[in-house]
């Protein structure tokens, strides 16, 4: 350690408290834990002695020394999704801070588009889980599989896209409705009161933060920007042979397209098919995640905006949501806020 180096404070134990409060190891711990028997005065002074201390319970050690532990299940989506694909990657890394904490994460990758496939996925998890973190399809059978599981004990989160009426114990994720109506502010900026249409690409109108992104950008076209008119919207199954297809197709139908959003994924075909037509740069679009595939469109024009959520912040909002409620910890709700992020080619991390 350098001469002015400041050294780490230590930790104040259950020993530290009981010898400050002149009273047994055992009596500490019964107090600590709420347990009865012990007399008020006693209880008063172990409680000063904590407070005196600053000690705080070392959880982890507790779950170690009770032999308990809990398992929780992530169900993702199959697929070739660069966002899905890093958000697996975060949920991998978040299992190896959540083994320190006695939990322990399986990852089950399912097709979320269908919703018959992920309700059975839902319906036949082990229940040797104590919590599932799970995309969810907003559809009937889905709910009703979280509703089951949430009879069951087993506390379930909600991840990236909701089910909110559903019994589902909490939703991390950003607010897409939100996203939707910033996505449409930055469309009419950007056109700068040019007249056209607008097109909407979605993966799926089943997934709730698709259809949530899509009533708001709409939202704000319609009142805010008349002189642009949004089409049909379009969904492409978050594939990215097919929203190619569909955006060749929009791109040779409407010769006054003047910009797309795409609140889904996918972007890897837009942006073929942006390029290929020769009018990338006259086309404004905008699309979600930061991914190295949008990062790459942004940088090089054919992209114009990025609205983001973060994957590592959401793998751990969810498994820390997961693990406080198995443990019977209070939750940081400013903790847990997943914010919405907005990248030009300007401001790129």
């Amino acid at each position: 350690m350098t001469p002015d180096a400041t050294p780490m404070p230590v930790r104040a134990t259950l020993e530290d408290v009981a010898r400050t409060a002149g009273v047994s190891l055992a009596t500490v711990d019964r107090v600590i834990n709420r347990r009865e028997g012990v007399r008020a005065k006693t209880v008063a002074r172990v409680e000063a002695a904590v407070a005196k201390l600053g000690y705080r319970a070392d959880i982890a050690a507790a779950r170690l020394a009770r032999g308990q532990s809990f398992r929780f299940a992530f169900v993702l989506p199959t697929g070739g999704n660069s966002f899905m694909t890093h958000l697996s990657e975060q949920v991998r890394q978040t299992a190896d801070w959540l083994a320190g904490q006695r939990g322990f994460i399986d990852i089950l990758h399912v097709d979320v588009f269908d919703p018959d496939v992920l309700a059975s996925a839902l319906e036949t998890l082990s229940p040797a889980y104590h919590g599932v973190a799970v995309i969810a399809l907003d559809h009937p059978r889905v709910r009703a599989a979280i509703d089951e599981l949430t009879a069951r004990g087993v506390a379930v989160v909600t991840l990236v896209s909701d089910a909110p009426s559903s019994r589902r114990l909490h939703y991390v994720g950003i607010d897409n409705p939100a996203a939707g109506r910033t996505a449409a502010t930055l469309m009419g900026r950007y056109l700068g009161g040019q007249e056209g249409t607008v097109a909407v690409i979605a993966g799926s109108l089943s997934l709730r933060d698709h259809a949530e992104r899509q009533f708001g950008f709409n939202q704000i076209l319609s009142s805010e920007y008349p002189n642009l008119r949004a089409l049909p919207v379009l969904e492409g199954r978050d594939d990215s042979e097919r929203t190619r297809e569909l955006t060749a197709e929009l791109l040779a139908r409407h010769a006054d397209l003047r910009g797309i959003y795409c609140c889904g994924a996918g972007n890897r075909g837009i942006a073929d098919a942006l390029e290929a037509s020769g009018r990338a740069r006259e086309v404004v679009w905008i699309t979600h995640e930061l991914t190295q595939h949008t990062r790459r469109f942004l940088v090089r024009g054919t992209l114009d905006a990025i609205i983001n959520q973060d994957p590592g912040h959401e793998a751990r909002s969810a498994a820390r949501v997961l693990l406080a409620h198995c443990s019977g910890e209070p939750i940081s709700p400013d903790q847990e806020r997943i914010r919405i992020d907005i990248f030009l080619r300007d401001n790129l991390p």
